[in-house]
């Protein structure tokens, strides 16, 4: 299981400055009216590192785009460039935009708009300090007009023009990348200090130049010596963060992006494929843009397909967690006669997510494949089944799975203990592990957790399988009832 090196107070008190408008200057809210195939579609930044994922083409980087326009530094044209005749249908374009800036107003938010009418941009923007971190700046330095003339055997820089990056930079690069950076310098090769060339060091001693780096290496470093640099209350957007780093520095790269966001009141806004990215943020940080709608919540990347009708299954079903997810299929696969190779379980990571997946899935006319949703029996949405909606029994999933495993125990215990890779004749041992911890336990979606540490180690994925699956197995009536409402819908053998 993933855990975070930024602390969960860490995140709370930021979800709770961005809530109640703590900042100096800050991007509350970005209201797509229409841009592309977006209507009235809304984005809150509820927290100050946000990622949006989708698909190619999905949206990701007009939100990113729509974001840097409500302030003076970031030209319009930068991401919605117009190319005469040819773009007619950015005709009536409008963003709306909920702003704080104490320097203009003390106590409100402020409104802005930005419009495109007669061929230009109306805008009214407002001063703030905002880094652009484009997917170009993982280019190779061979391949940067910048630093072409740095490629001659006679380059050098005066004394003075070459700088130490900072202790703040070191730590964080070193961390981000998992190296040593002691010994990089920064290059100064023009009069002004815009352009420079990195320098590193082998653990050796040895001296090499950017153009031997990793793209990721020096993109890491170039960004993070910019926020490090950057006044407080900055906007920073980040495209493809995860462009050129491996998952773990990924992972990493986030996560200095909450420090700097707590050290320095920094917001950022980032664009991803990548689930790791995803890790360290609150379900609230997440904006998902599929198909000229968007959502808020944390759901796999994998999921993005799905979505989008990009499969081959006959069914699709969207779950709100990795354990409704282990249920839903153990159900599936105990069901007389459906075809279980054409159906794909996905888990949203949350019940609002879920059902507004479940409902634009089924309203878009391009997606053929019909999509049905289960949600926990304590969630507080709406279930109407005309919507394919429907509920898990009990009110915690992992409670009700538990318990009908104890109430029976006498007939499945043995098989169970199998299964949780224990031995046939420790029944009663293992019997007794589980109601020791059903009874300490204060939390009922850590149940197999912890019997899985007392076990010895086993996985709580292990656990939980164990537990739906034997379920599954014995109680046949309880799996029929389930799947009753659905079975117009199913995928059998036979089709």
């Amino acid at each position: 299981m993933f855990k975070s090196e930024i602390r969960d107070s860490t995140i709370n008190a930021l979800l709770e400055k961005a809530s109640g408008r703590k900042y100096g200057q800050y991007l509350a809210k970005v209201i797509l009216k229409r841009i592309r195939g977006f209507s009235n579609e809304p984005v809150s930044f509820d927290f100050p590192v946000t990622a949006l994922i989708g698909p190619n083409g999905g949206g990701k980087t007009t939100i990113l785009g729509a974001a840097g326009c409500a302030y003076k530094n970031i030209s319009p044209g930068i991401f919605f460039a117009k190319s005469g005749k040819y773009d007619e249908s950015m005709q009536d374009w409008s963003i709306e935009y909920e702003l704080i800036d104490r320097n203009i107003t003390s106590k409100d938010s402020l409104r802005r708009t930005a419009n495109f009418r007669n061929r230009r941009w109306k805008r009214y923007p407002i001063d703030r300090e905002v880094l652009l971190f484009g997917v170009s700046r993982t280019v190779p330095a061979n391949e940067r007009k910048e630093l072409l003339r740095c490629a001659s055997s006679s380059f050098s820089v005066p004394e003075a023009h070459i700088e130490e990056l900072t202790d703040a930079v070191h730590s964080a690069v070193s961390r981000i990348l998992g190296k040593d950076i002691s010994g990089y310098k920064k290059l100064k090769i023009d009069k002004a200090g815009r352009v420079a060339l990195l320098t590193g060091k082998t653990k050796s001693g040895t001296g090499y130049s950017e153009f031997h780096f990793g793209a990721g290496e020096s993109s890491i470093i170039r960004m993070v010596s910019e926020i490090e640099l950057a006044r407080e209350q900055a906007l920073v957007l980040i495209e493809e963060i995860e462009n050129g780093l491996h998952p773990v520095a990924t992972v990493r790269m986030v996560e200095y992006l909450i420090d700097a966001a707590e050290r320095k009141k920094i917001q950022c806004i980032f664009t991803t494929h990548s689930n790791d990215a995803l890790k360290p943020l609150p379900k609230k940080a997440i904006w998902v843009a599929v198909q000229d709608r968007i959502f808020q919540g944390k759901l796999d990347i994998k999921s993005l397909r799905a979505i989008t009708g990009q499969i081959e299954a006959k069914l699709v079903c969207f779950v709100e967690d990795a354990f409704a997810k282990e249920w839903v299929e153990a159900m599936l696969r105990q069901a007389c006669g459906v075809s279980i190779g054409s159906i794909q379980v996905h888990a949203m990571e949350g019940d609002g997510i879920a059902v507004a997946i479940n409902r634009n899935h089924n309203k878009d006319p391009s997606i053929t494949v019909p999509s049905i949703c289960y949600i926990d029996g304590d969630s507080k949405q709406d279930a109407p089944e005309e919507n394919r909606i429907y509920r898990l029994p009990g009110e915690s999933p992992e409670s009700y799975i538990f318990d009908k495993i104890m109430e029976t125990w006498g007939a499945i215990g043995g098989k169970l203990s199998v299964a949780l890779l224990q031995r046939f004749e420790d029944t009663d041992r293992i019997k007794s592990v589980c109601e020791e911890i059903r009874l300490l336990c204060m939390d009922s979606h850590l149940l197999f957790s912890q019997i899985g540490e007392r076990l010895g180690l086993v996985p709580e994925a292990t656990v939980a399988a164990a537990f739906v699956n034997i379920w599954a197995q014995a109680y046949p009536d309880e799996v029929n009832a389930i799947l009753e409402p659905v079975r117009s819908v199913l995928p059998t053998e036979s089709d």
